[in-house]
């Protein structure tokens, strides 16, 4: 290979290289113009929020009895498995924009204008987030089995998620574009679904969902 051979080749690896990292850049760090911050006020308490809501859920999975219907204990799996993906980006995220992990004042981003909150779910008390058990409710999930366990992690999951969908929408609403913005979108879609089929398999189980 000549050299000028060899230049263009090395040339063409490079462009490919930053066609690539551009392309893939988005899904790592949020797109900023400028040097502003990386994750605005509204977009840290959300993520920071969010991470929480996903440890309970990861926690609700832990606690669920090992003798439950297979369908119950491959949705809980699948649920685990994508809220902890979701969990190590929120919190990438949050290492990006130097915040704290957790959240000192919960859904304080939520709040517009004159204090309106957008917390339609209703949660139990003493709960800041929208559709977070109680501990009451997690060590009753602890000591329940069989029937008895796949009903109630059913009714807690679909109100946690219903919770999820609703500071996602939240979000949704007051973030104009970027990265989190398209994650709260997401969350709206994948945990509405999955609120759906907990309802259709708690129907099959002759029973109500939770309020």
């Amino acid at each position: 290979m000549t050299r000028i051979a060899r230049g263009l080749a090395l040339a063409s690896l490079v462009l490919l290289l930053l066609v690539v990292g551009a392309a893939l850049r988005p899904l790592v760090i949020p797109e900023r113009s400028g040097a502003g911050p990386v994750l605005d006020d509204v977009e840290v308490g959300f993520v920071q929020d969010m991470a929480a809501h996903h440890q309970q859920a990861l926690a609700m999975v832990n606690r669920l009895a090992p003798d439950v219907d297979p369908t119950v204990a491959a949705l809980a799996r699948q649920i685990g498995d994508a809220q902890r993906i979701e969990i190590g980006t929120l919190q990438g995220w949050l290492r990006l924009a130097e915040a704290a992990p957790t959240n000192p004042t919960p859904m304080n981003w939520m709040v517009e204008g004159a204090g309106h909150r957008h917390d339609a779910v209703s949660t139990g008390p003493g709960v800041a987030m929208p559709g977070m058990a109680t501990t009451a409710e997690l060590d009753g999930l602890s000591s329940a089995h069989g029937r008895d366990a796949e009903v109630l992690f059913l009714q807690l999951m679909e109100r946690h998620h219903a919770g999820g969908v609703e500071m996602a929408r939240a979000a949704d609403r007051l973030l104009t574009g970027g990265p989190v913005k398209e994650v709260a979108r997401g969350a709206m879609q994948s945990q509405s679904q999955e609120a759906g089929l907990m309802g259709v398999m708690l129907a099959q189980r002759g029973a109500s969902t939770t309020q």
